[in-house]
């Protein structure tokens, strides 16, 4: 890390880091501890508020969408597959959108696609403490991120807030002889006790009201930038801190139901996303930064509002084509809905969902591809799964 970019107006200090590198021997350097967030709001620009302003607007906009819908939960997970892949390729872990909309949660076909999937079961997990009426706590945090990498190659750094010191990046310019911590693009905060103490004042920041001192939106961007320097885990700090994004206006009321995905437009500008991060950390931009995320935050719930809308439509259209058909069964317009729900699913998980026996799961599976308004995927005889192709239009393209 170049100690030389952090200025006098940096919100933070460098602290002594020491250790031992198994090539190069014993190194010294510093880390970055930032200062703990303040009860006010920083000193933004007329512009920045605007872009708070609109985030604010599309937000509202999202969420009154999702109040009016009969089953706004219907949704969610599709828009967290979607929201899955997208984070996970962010801290460089790929995989196609169309495997991950279809994958096989309990048998997924890769190690790259388990990874992928556990976010969503993560995501649901701390979904469920929010609207149980719980806090946010350290535990609940070391709990999220054994989740995300449970099965996973990662699954050997599932030990709760770390205890001994990471890196972040590498810069550019970097000699190859140099040691990782000199060579790194960022140095969080050392291991240990005093990290967890930051973490936890920083969730009990999270957790105390200010709306009349610091905006929601700007709030969230103040939260964000402090998990991801504090680092606080050995792995998944990115996509557990973009998690806690919508955690914390779920918190906060602004969201009724967490559909929003946010991760597809930062993946898209991932190389400005960790600039504007730094550039908090070393010259205590917060301007740039929250306008930097506020406009994320505005287009994020502009498109998943778009997608919410094309997916009621589909929804539509399919119970349309059930009640232009031969077909009176309720179970029919069910299936529909949970196959809007569910990107890809089993007979058996049918069988369960809709209660009814294995063979009127089946049969009512294989009326509604006749139909047209389900598709077989693969060709396999075993663990035959199916999947509404209008819906995966939505939510990924043209996937043929």
């Amino acid at each position: 890390m170049d100690l030389n970019l952090f200025g006098v107006r940096s919100p933070g200090v460098l602290v002594p880091v020491f250790g031992t590198d198994p090539v190069r021997g014993e190194w010294r350097h510093c880390a970055f501890v930032p200062d703990p967030l303040s009860d006010r709001s920083p000193d933004l620009e007329p512009r920045t508020y605007l872009a708070v302003a609109n985030a604010r607007a599309a937000l509202a906009a999202l969420d009154s969408t999702a109040r009016r819908l009969p089953n706004p939960r219907l949704l969610r997970q599709p828009s967290l597959r979607t929201e899955a892949q997208s984070t996970s390729a962010l801290e460089g872990t790929y995989a196609p959108l169309a495997k991950v909309l279809t994958a096989d949660e309990e048998r997924p076909e890769n190690a790259d696609l388990r990874e992928v999937l556990n976010y969503a079961v993560m995501a649901n997990q701390a979904f469920a403490w929010i609207e149980a009426g719980h806090g946010l706590t350290v535990g609940l945090l070391g709990d999220l991120q054994r989740t995300l990498v449970l099965g996973t190659r990662s699954e050997a750094l599932a030990t709760g807030v770390r205890q001994g010191q990471v890196v972040v990046g590498r810069r550019s310019e970097a000699s190859p002889d140099e040691p990782a911590v000199h060579a790194a693009r960022f140095v969080p905060s050392p291991g240990g006790l005093d990290l967890t103490a930051r973490l936890r004042d920083l969730l009990d920041w999270m957790s105390t009201p200010r709306r009349d001192l610091v905006d929601p939106v700007v709030a969230a961007a103040l939260a964000h930038y402090q998990f991801e320097t504090l680092h606080p885990f050995s792995d998944g700090n990115g996509r557990i801190g973009r998690l806690l994004v919508v955690v914390y206006l779920l918190k906060l009321d602004v969201l009724g139901e967490p559909t929003l995905t946010v991760s597809p437009w930062f993946e898209a500008r991932r190389d400005e996303y960790y600039d504007r991060l730094f550039a908090v950390s070393t010259d205590g931009d917060w301007d740039s930064f929250v306008r930097f995320f506020a406009a994320g935050l505005e287009a994020s719930a502009v498109s998943t509002r778009t997608q919410m809308l094309a997916l009621v439509d589909v929804q539509a259209q399919l119970h349309e084509q059930v009640r232009s058909s031969a077909l009176r069964a309720d179970t029919a317009h069910a299936l529909v809905d949970y196959a809007v729900g569910h990107t890809s699913f089993t007979v058996k998980a049918v069988e369960r969902t809709l209660e009814v026996s294995y063979a009127r799961a089946n049969n009512l599976v294989e009326q509604l591809i006749a139909l047209g308004i389900l598709a077989p995927l693969g060709s396999g005889r075993h663990r035959r799964r199916f999947t509404a192709p209008a819906v995966l239009q939505v939510l990924a393209g043209d996937l043929s």
